[in-house]
């Protein structure tokens, strides 16, 4: 096959006219920080939801950073969850003093397995933090009730199920706490982003002073048109809010996700029909319970070859790749302070995992170029 000229990345954010007018739109009103249209932004996921209440932060790390905080979750506490996430959920466990639990994965779905998740329950369990991995829904009905008969706090990482829906309820929208993320890789973009909902006044008081250095009012509502510009610190906080200049894009990149995940899903079933008959390949399954999947990425595991000759082969083809993701409980400072994990499921997936191009403006003919080189790589 002739290779083609330009690279298809793995991802690239879809930013259209729309976009680039609200964000023009909200330079030009010179009100830049956060502002009416955060709020806008919150409630469009409050819609999504049916959360009582959402907060935007500058990432979703820095929504797990504070939630900790607010939670209390710190020294001597643990918390159970998948070693197959971004590394960021555990260094935040393990910067608040906590100790970070891994529960095995299912081999074919690559969710938590939550048959696993009881046995690993100990005194000092404070909370679960399930992955809806990829875009897929973890099986939220039988985590809550495990957490609820040992009265653990559930977390959900819905960093990439924008649009992930599981029996009819969309992530974020259980009565739990959830965290999502809107760097450029999601389904959907604010740049840079993120946005933690629930459905707890007092923990809800918490996480707005913490965002912003523990000051109970908003720049919009202390230097707006009559705001008060006092204020008073009764805790110290961050700087993790989100602002209006990216609530500007991410005003509308909502109002296009149910577009995104349509073409995504359109994408993923030309790569189903092409790569599902060859050796050497394996496509990641779908749960079987209802679900609707957001597909943010389509992880495959390679069998035929060693992964890094398969990246090497792709590249050579002008083919972008992902790992989704090293596992966690292999990485060095992990291994040090919270020794082995017996994670055999996890540990058969990790040398094969790779995620291919995913994105709503690639074409057929992209994901078909794609199919072909894997064929031909694989032969």
């Amino acid at each position: 096959m002739k290779i083609r000229d330009e690279f298809l990345p793995m991802n690239r954010p879809s930013i259209g006219e729309a976009e680039i007018s609200a964000v023009t739109a909200c330079l030009r009103s010179r009100w830049i920080t956060t502002g009416a249209l955060c709020k806008t932004f919150e409630e469009k996921f409050q819609e999504l939801t049916g959360a009582k209440y959402a907060v935007s932060l500058a990432s979703g790390t820095a929504g797990m950073d504070i939630l900790l905080t607010a939670l209390g979750i710190g020294a001597g506490d643990e918390v159970i969850t998948p070693s197959l996430t971004f590394a960021s959920t555990i260094n935040m466990i393990a910067l608040h003093g906590a100790r970070p639990v891994f529960v095995d994965i299912d081999y074919d779905t690559l969710l938590v397995n939550a048959d696993a998740v009881e046995a690993l329950i100990t005194p000092r369990t404070k909370a679960i933090i399930p992955v809806h991995f990829g875009g897929a829904p973890a099986d939220m009905h039988k985590i809550q009730e495990i957490a609820g008969r040992h009265k653990l706090i559930v977390i959900e990482d819905a960093a990439h199920a924008a649009g992930t829906w599981y029996r009819g309820i969309h992530a974020g929208g259980f009565g739990e706490i959830a965290i999502f993320s809107f760097h450029p890789i999601k389904n959907i973009t604010t740049g840079e982003g993120g946005l933690i909902t629930h459905n707890d006044e007092e923990l809800e008081r918490k996480l707005r002073l913490l965002r912003f250095h523990g000051i109970e009012r908003d720049a919009w509502k202390r230097y707006g048109k009559g705001g008060n510009p006092e204020y008073d610190i009764e805790a110290p906080g961050w700087k993790y809010n989100m602002t209006d200049l990216q609530a500007a894009l991410g005003n509308v990149q909502f109002d296009r996700l149910g577009e995104f995940n349509r073409r995504r899903a359109e994408i993923v079933s030309l790569y189903e029909k092409g790569l599902g008959d060859i050796a050497g390949l394996e496509l990641t399954a779908d749960p079987d319970y209802p679900h609707l999947h957001a597909h943010h990425l389509f992880v495959v595991k390679v069998h035929g070859i060693k992964r890094g000759l398969f990246m090497e082969k792709l590249s050579e083809y002008n083919i972008g790749y992902g790992l989704h993701f090293p596992p966690c409980h292999l990485l060095k400072y992990v291994k040090e302070r919270c020794g082995a994990a017996f994670l055999p499921e996890t540990e058969r997936v990790a040398d094969k995992i790779i995620s291919l191009p995913l994105f709503p403006e690639m074409t057929d003919d992209d994901a078909g170029y794609v199919c072909e080189a894997i064929r031909e790589i694989l032969k």
